[in-house]
């Protein structure tokens, strides 16, 4: 086994379960050539998972064999790596909060960063470039609401508004309120008038 084989084996044994690793992080140990054979052979050999361009992951063993990370692990690692908010998109933050019962077939997020696909295992999630205002309040609950509003759209968010103010908590509400905003008009104008008629 080479050193840089080595050495990325062990980086990506010592991380945290959905850490992802990139070629990029071991350029100044070796040539270009020799760290890419080295991802290779690694993802050949079952060491390592290739989840998207540039972007690797380690299995998790367990007493039942090995399996990839879980979604939401490398998620949260590519968020943090890559200074990315990432999200449920609207269709899973609407029936979340009761406003739908249609459960997307697909796992989606929306992201700020760049659109694209995830392959974990058997598994694909794809990620999908939002604009910036629909994560503005994070996970959080009025970020949920917010997500699911969009996803509804302006003719049917009236009636949605109503079902979101019941679900949420005084401070949720207030701080979807409060950061109206930074919204499209039309959700601004909604949450105004909710807060008139309070």
């Amino acid at each position: 086994m080479s050193p840089i084989i080595q050495t990325i084996l062990k980086s990506s044994q010592t991380r945290p379960e959905g850490s992802v690793l990139s070629p990029k992080e071991f350029l100044g140990q070796n040539s270009r050539a020799s760290v890419d054979q080295a991802f290779t052979r690694l993802t050949k050999a079952g060491k390592l998972i290739r989840v998207s361009q540039g972007a690797y992951v380690a299995p998790v063993t367990g007493r039942f064999g090995t399996r990839p990370p879980t979604p939401e692990t490398v998620i949260k690692s590519i968020a943090v790596r890559n200074g990315e908010e990432v999200a449920s998109n609207g269709a899973v933050a609407a029936n979340s909060l009761g406003l739908t019962t249609q459960i997307p077939v697909q796992e989606v997020f929306v992201t700020t960063g760049r659109s694209r696909t995830l392959r974990l295992g058997k598994r694909t999630i794809k990620f999908k470039h939002a604009p910036r205002w629909q994560l503005a309040l994070g996970n959080r609950p009025a970020g949920v609401a917010v997500r699911a509003l969009a996803w509804i759209g302006p003719s049917h968010a009236p009636e949605a508004l109503t079902k979101i103010r019941q679900k949420l908590s005084k401070e949720e509400w207030k701080m979807m309120v409060e950061s109206r905003a930074f919204f499209p008009g039309w959700i601004a104008k909604l949450l105004g008038e909710a807060e008139q008629h309070a």
